[in-house]
């Protein structure tokens, strides 16, 4: 487990899944390219009784040929390939049953939706060997991954049927924080500046996979260009493969994420339905729904609003990126990120996503101002003002509502040196406090923090803000 980057909690359940005294049935699941495969390896050191992975879009004949296939190399003993799922886990029972009964066995199916085609009938097969067999089997433990989390929730972790509460351990992966980001880089023998860490996290998230293809000889816009805008690149055909691989259906998901990468603030599913085009019903509610699971997309509270008001914001770093950057653009220039160091639509990408950053680090943005420990609620709030009574519109990147009656209003900017308040600044941003404090009638204590990369240039204005945090703290576990 040395190649392990942090994931210390999720192997010390999988300790205590090892350690108990009755059959167990592990659900990992996670957005694709996340790293759950390479936890389970690593963790069982690849020693397993069995390990079969389903094979995308593939029929059913040729996974149960290549279940067999599998199964007799394991077993040392030539079976015929099984008619359907049913047999096939018949022949798993008949394997199980030679293994011995004083220690425990590992069994892992990757990318188990994949085996779930239409009238497979895998599924039932699958509760039926568990069920009837598996569940009592005190010396099994059985491990099932899939990266198509809406599959994964729907059809196991949250199963009504054969499944209903059979799962012993329930394992999301998410992706790196930037702390575990810098740790795995350095692992790679990369040490780049915490603001060019960042910079290329905004690009791709902390998704493993995408950081693995990082070239320790190429600085960080030279990697980006590398992996991104050079013709044939290593990710230039990612997008269409992580979203066709993830949904049926994959049109309609990218649209929906299109949307939402055109607007900052995001949609309310109302709005979405008019800007798609997707009919206002139970098929828009099943599309957020599988992409929230999958981490493309974030449903976030609206200060003072109702449940019904939510906003739906794009939360995939990489998506964003592309739909800014690569897909109008890919193969025109090689070296266009390097290019672009000082163009205005790179300067508000990156004001605009480090305001994202912040939202996925809001722990480490709370033990900086010393409320870890306090129970709070995150939201974003923005207003048109009120003509009537003189009121200006006003926008609130994130609020922190603390249940000791504060609400630390935060102001994120994503600067190369030290943010400077001036005068102009200073009275927009007693305007904004004002402004929330009279459309909203709160009678909370107000502070204003500011967020930014290298921290508030100190002058007469800089005393405005309550509280900092700075890129440095985002960095902390």
């Amino acid at each position: 487990m040395n190649n392990l980057i942090g994931r210390k909690r999720e192997c010390e359940r999988l300790e205590k899944c090892m350690t108990a005294s009755t059959a167990q049935l592990i659900v990992v699941y996670g957005r694709r390219r996340v790293g759950k495969t390479f936890l389970i390896n690593q963790f069982f050191k690849n020693k397993f009784e069995f390990k079969f992975t389903g094979a995308f879009n593939q029929e059913r004949n040729i996974q149960l040929r290549n279940f067999s296939d599998e199964l007799n190399r394991r077993s040392g003993k030539e079976r015929p390939v099984p008619k359907d799922w049913i047999q096939a886990f018949s022949y798993l029972r008949e394997y199980t049953e030679t293994l011995s009964p004083n220690q425990k066995h590992v069994f892992f199916i990757d990318e188990m939706p994949w085996l779930d085609t239409r009238n497979s009938g895998f599924l039932p097969a699958f509760e039926y060997f568990w069920n009837d067999y598996g569940s009592c089997k005190d010396n099994l433990v059985f491990i099932i991954c899939g990266s198509s989390t809406s599959w994964m929730i729907e059809n196991i972790a949250d199963n009504k049927g054969g499944l209903f509460n059979r799962q012993t351990c329930r394992l999301y992966l998410e992706p790196f924080s930037l702390g575990q980001t810098r740790e795995y880089l350095n692992s790679k023998g990369i040490s780049w500046s915490e603001y060019d860490i960042a910079e290329c996290y905004m690009i791709m998230g902390g998704i493993p996979y995408y950081l693995s293809l990082l070239d320790s000889d190429l600085s960080y816009v030279q990697n980006i260009d590398n992996l991104f805008f050079r013709k044939k690149a290593e990710l230039w055909d990612e997008f269409d493969h992580l979203y066709h691989t993830l949904f049926t259906n994959s049109d309609r998901y990218i649209q929906v994420v299109e949307a939402l990468s055109e607007k900052k603030m995001g949609y309310t599913r109302k709005e979405l339905s008019e800007k798609t085009g997707i009919a206002l019903n139970g098929n828009l509610t099943k599309i957020l729904d599988n992409l929230i699971n999958s981490g493309f997309v974030r449903a976030s509270g609206f200060y003072g609003n109702k449940k019904k008001e939510t906003l739906y914001q794009s939360s995939d770093y990489y998506s964003n990126f592309y739909f800014r950057f690569i897909k109008d653009n890919h193969g025109k220039d090689e070296h266009y990120w390097s290019k672009a160091l000082d163009i205005p639509s790179r300067r508000v990408w990156a004001g605009l996503t480090f305001e994202q950053l912040c939202r996925d680090h809001v722990a480490q943005i709370k033990k900086k101002l010393g409320i870890a420990g306090v129970l709070s609620e995150e939201y974003i709030w923005f207003s048109k003002g009120n003509d009537e009574l003189g009121i200006p519109g006003a926008q609130i990147d994130l609020l922190i509502e603390r249940r000791d009656r504060i609400i630390n209003i935060c102001e994120i900017k994503f600067a190369s040196d030290e943010y400077v308040i001036d005068k102009d600044y200073d009275m927009k941003l007693r305007n904004k406090i004002e402004t929330f404090r009279k459309l909203t009638s709160n009678k909370s204590g107000l502070q204003l923090t500011m967020i930014t990369t290298y921290g508030v240039k100190a002058n007469k204005y800089s005393s405005i803000a309550g509280s900092q945090v700075t890129l440095e703290d985002l960095f902390e576990e």
